[in-house]
């Protein structure tokens, strides 16, 4: 029942980004509408994030407010052509930024959860950072992929694409959950 609810805390984080990708669909409309859902998802599930200063959670505010600027407001085409490539990279970049900075968002959501007096245990902020490390790389493969179908038009139908994607994202999940499982039963 815990992983259940770490699981789920842990994708309300991604809420935006999920949602993003459920209704971008492939048309301009679509996509409009995505950017919104996105924008608002932000707001929505991540108030509490924003308003505790979560990096993850400000970048993704701030990535749907510039869409919402550019593609809604502005109808820059070349923006909505490229946003395959835009979202990856903007938020596998987000997530390296955050740990070169020496604040990877997983550690952000576990000191959420953790009692003052361990938010500062080296095995903590290690394993964190590792996490870290596994979906910036993650994240950076997606946005190669997206790139790849941008490059490559019409070799996959893009259902292949999703699907990759969604594989990717289960299996950061399945691998978080199996990672922080572990490192619990080390300190045990």
């Amino acid at each position: 029942m815990k992983n259940l609810k770490e699981i789920m805390v842990f994708l309300l984080g991604f809420m935006p980004w999920i949602l993003f990708l459920f209704f971008s669909g492939s048309t301009f409309a679509s996509l409009e509408r995505s950017i919104l859902i996105g924008l608002l998802a932000s707001l929505i599930f991540g108030f509490r994030e924003l308003r505790g200063g979560f990096l993850l959670q400000w970048g993704t505010l701030i990535f749907f407010l510039l869409c919402a600027v550019t593609v809604n407001g502005l109808k820059w085409i070349f923006v909505a052509q490229s946003m395959g490539i835009i979202s990856n990279g903007f938020l596998a970049l987000l997530i390296w930024w955050i740990l070169l900075i020496g604040k990877p968002f997983t550690l952000q959501y576990a000191r959420a959860d953790l009692p003052k007096e361990q938010w500062d245990d080296p095995a903590l902020i290690q394993s964190c950072r590792f996490l870290a490390v596994v979906w910036a790389f993650l994240l950076t493969f997606l946005a190669l992929i997206a790139a790849f179908k941008s490059f490559k038009p019409g070799l996959y139908p893009d259902g292949v694409y999703f699907g990759i994607s969604l594989v990717m994202i289960a299996g950061g999940v399945v691998f978080t959950t199996v990672y922080k499982n572990y490192k619990r039963s080390q300190r045990a």
